[in-house]
């Protein structure tokens, strides 16, 4: 499948004079322009089932038919790389401001994020099954129900989980911070240290 690659140049388009609404012929992408908000729409991907985030960037996810990612870019000097590729979403910005997107997924399975990022859910989010990896100093605020969730959290990770699920399983490094205060599995199964601890809800009506 042929790469994507979508690339954000903000200070280009103030140089080139672009007024409140630019159409960007090589990728059908529409950036709009405002006293308040400059945003580019991609309208052009599709099928996104894993999310992959990098650098100084905060993402927010939400459940919707179609798929659609949305950029906001404030700060006119930054620059952003955003790649689609055989249904992997890539989301990478090192500029000092952070980059806002995003991101709307019919079918999102899983979400991968290093450095600095953060992800947040958009309103409820409702997968089938739903993994989710936190590396370096990532951080995640996720209010989900679905069937199945999965937490990863490495190095100095944070999450902070709401929601319920069927079945998760949740492994999370000594360094890492972990917050389900406001979370509930039928079948919760917690990993650190090497130690893993599995707890079931049993149904109090299931033998009457």
């Amino acid at each position: 499948m042929k790469t994507k690659i979508l690339s954000i140049v903000a200070v280009a388009a103030i140089a080139l004079g672009i007024g409140n609404t630019a159409m960007a012929a090589d990728n059908g992408s529409v950036a709009k322009k405002s006293k308040t908000e400059v945003s580019t729409v991609l309208n052009n991907v599709s099928k996104i089932n894993k999310v992959e985030v990098r650098g100084n960037v905060e993402i927010y996810v939400s459940d919707g038919e179609t798929d659609e990612v949305k950029v906001y870019n404030k700060y006119y000097a930054e620059t952003a790389l955003v790649q689609s590729q055989n249904g992997v979403l890539r989301i990478t910005s090192y500029a000092p401001q952070k980059l806002v997107v995003w991101v709307k997924a019919a079918d999102l399975r899983a979400i991968t994020a290093y450095d600095n990022a953060e992800i947040k859910s958009f309103g409820k989010l409702a997968p089938l099954e739903l993994t989710v990896t936190l590396n370096n100093n990532a951080y995640a605020n996720l209010n989900i129900s679905g069937y199945g969730v999965n937490v990863v959290l490495n190095d100095r990770a944070k999450a902070d989980l709401k929601g319920s699920a069927e079945v998760s399983s949740l492994k999370y490094s000594q360094s890492s911070t972990l917050n389900i205060s406001e979370f509930a599995a039928t079948r919760l199964s917690k990993t650190t240290g090497g130690v893993t601890t599995i707890s079931q809800k049993v149904d109090e009506f299931a033998g009457l």
